[in-house]
């Protein structure tokens, strides 16, 4: 990370070995926190500086195949980040050059997801589409020169022909017809006359290549598809290796960043600007895709999960995908400080998947104000306070940002608390509620418990507690073991929580057999749950904390009819010091009779 680990440290969070597990402070990583010292930042300073480069043209050009997912986030971060620090420009553009797979519904979101994100497209928003003319001209030209011709070869045959690493290629037996032959054979497949696959456009470079790449690719194949653009107007589309940097040249950019996995193919895009009348010279260069455990950062194993219905949707919250992230209620500030953390390197590696859920509760915990929640709920009576008494107690929205300001909590003779905040019989190092025990009531009073309702079925259904009325407030200087959070039965507001957990149970799922690594208990659904009113009036979108629960938002399907809360991540636990075992000298209580 170089320069970048000053402002790093190491996170906390769970661990998983051999994974990288730096996450950035909470307010050291600004919006150019992806322009720290990388490689690539580098080289784009040293062309500058040199005169190279006179203004710095980066872009993101993702194929509208799909919904995006936290790997492109990578690639919005950096290119954008780096434009805006080199006083340049990033393009947006789409690569709709496959109609087979692209929809409009997948465009629509791509837009949403780069905006939600932080960025913008102001110098226009681009299509490979808009170039088809002049992609098909290029094309020509290749014809005319000799460098390009058509293949009558099937797929398989293409395919089996071009070699193995160890083995050179063959030439196609189409491979020697004359410019004009197939000037005439493109001319018909443009026009299509052409069953899908009947016929291709190939480069003609070197079958013998020691790069499979530059042996005679495909560069453009008939498809009688409509397109989401433009219509049936053609019947042939460009591959994406050649119009990639043609696009490139055309918006002129400057510096062309991919994935590892294109660094073969950068010979392919060199050869193609070296024998075309391209507008100007664009320069690729290649990094490390984003790895996160527990994590499929795959567009085609995203689909299928979509597709096959092991998921709710592409904004399924357990989904990497920008959307389900959105609705699951992380912050975009979130996602672009645990892209800035891991960094840009050459090197693939992967990173835990509790760095994200770091820089999420960074994010949350700054900005997220507090309400109460029960998720489990199990009702306290106080026989001492009044009957039809109903007090209002002032609760601060953030205990650490008096700019939060404060809101009325009612406290009431009922009230429920967690039910894990109570144990019949407390094993050792358990503080919390139990007979005998005094606790805490958040903002409001000490309570001891001396009385447990139980059902036919044994199950605690109702404590009896009593309070101290001079301890408001901690009022009265006795300390106790816990302070418990609650509602009050007069406030409170039912809800149903969402409680999303991995996807994936494999800290590195198969690609091949995801059904075998997908968690069966990575949705939670809770009925019954009671949250304070404050949380029926907090709007859509706001990030909330549950005292002691974790981060939460309503989600789409929440309405004021029915509340739904999806929770956003959970809150990093403290275990405290362990205690020496104490005598069993509390009070036990007398049993009622059941309900």
């Amino acid at each position: 990370m170089g320069a970048q680990d000053a402002w790093l440290r190491r996170a906390p969070a769970r661990r998983t070995p051999g994974v990288r597990r730096k996450v950035p402070q909470q307010n050291d990583v600004g919006e150019a926190g992806a322009s720290a010292s990388n490689f690539i930042r580098g080289i784009i300073a040293s062309d500058v500086e040199t005169g190279r480069t006179r203004v710095v043209v980066t872009r993101f050009p993702p194929e509208p195949n799909g919904f995006l997912h936290l790997g492109h986030a990578k690639s919005i971060v950096l290119n954008y980040e780096l434009a805006k620090e080199f006083c340049g420009r990033c393009n947006l553009r789409l690569d709709d050059t496959n109609p087979a797979k692209e929809r409009v519904e997948y465009i629509d979101a791509i837009k949403r997801d780069v905006q939600w994100l932080g960025f913008d497209w102001a110098q226009g928003l681009h299509f490979a589409s808009d170039y088809f003319e002049q992609l098909y001209a290029w094309a020509c030209h290749l014809v005319r020169i000799g460098k390009a011709y058509v293949d009558d070869q099937s797929a398989h045959d293409i395919r089996e022909g071009r070699g193995t690493l160890t083995s050179p290629g063959r030439n196609s037996p189409f491979r020697d017809r004359s410019v004009k032959e197939n000037a005439e054979l493109f001319a018909r497949m443009r026009a299509g006359e052409f069953r899908n696959g009947e016929r291709v456009l190939r480069a003609k470079i070197d079958m013998a290549s020691a790069n499979v790449n530059l042996r005679d690719p495909v560069i453009y194949r008939v498809l009688n598809a409509s397109h989401p653009r433009t219509g049936t107007a053609w019947h042939i589309y460009p591959s994406y290796d050649f119009a990639h940097g043609q696009c490139d040249a055309i918006e002129g950019v400057s510096h062309s960043l991919c994935t590892l996995e294109f660094e073969d193919h950068r010979p392919l895009y060199d050869w193609f600007l070296d024998n075309l009348p391209v507008p100007s010279r664009p320069r690729q260069y290649e990094f490390a895709r984003l790895g996160i455990t527990h994590t499929v950062l795959s567009k085609r194993v995203l689909t299928e999960l979509v597709r096959d219905g092991r998921v709710a949707g592409w904004d399924d919250p357990r989904m990497p995908t920008l959307a389900g992230l959105r609705r699951r209620g992380v912050p975009p500030e979130a996602v672009r400080r645990f892209i800035c953390g891991v960094g840009v390197s050459k090197a693939n590696s992967m990173v835990d998947d509790g760095v994200l859920d770091a820089a999420i509760r960074n994010v949350l915990n700054e900005r997220a104000p507090r309400r109460l929640a029960v998720l489990k709920p199990l009702k306290v009576t106080i026989e001492n306070y009044y009957a039809g008494r109903i007090e209002e107690l002032d609760a601060p929205n953030h205990p650490a940002n008096p700019t939060f300001g404060t809101r009325v909590v009612r406290f009431s003779r009922e009230v429920y608390i967690e039910q894990d905040d109570f144990h019949e019989a407390p094993s050792y190092g358990f503080r919390r509620l139990a007979p005998g025990r005094e606790v805490r009531l958040r903002y409001a009073y000490l309570v001891t418990c001396h009385d447990v309702v139980k059902d036919a079925a044994g199950r605690v259904v109702e404590l009896r507690c009593t309070y101290d009325p001079d301890s408001r407030s901690g009022a009265g200087g006795r300390k106790v073991g816990a302070t418990i959070h609650w509602v009050s039965a007069v406030d409170a507001l039912p809800a149903e929580v969402r409680l999303y957990g991995r996807l994936f149970s494999a800290a590195s799922p198969s690609l091949t057999d995801l059904a075998a690594d997908l968690d069966p208990h990575s949705l939670q659904t809770l009925s019954g749950c009671l949250v304070e009113r404050a949380t029926g009036s907090d709007p859509h979108g706001q990030a909330l904390q549950f005292e002691r629960q974790g981060y939460f938002t309503h989600d789409d399907d929440s309405c004021p009819e029915k509340l739904v809360f999806n929770r956003t991540a959970s809150l990093r636990e403290s275990p405290g010091k362990p205690q020496p075992p104490r005598s069993n000298s509390l009070l036990q209580p007398r049993q009622r009779r059941t309900v």
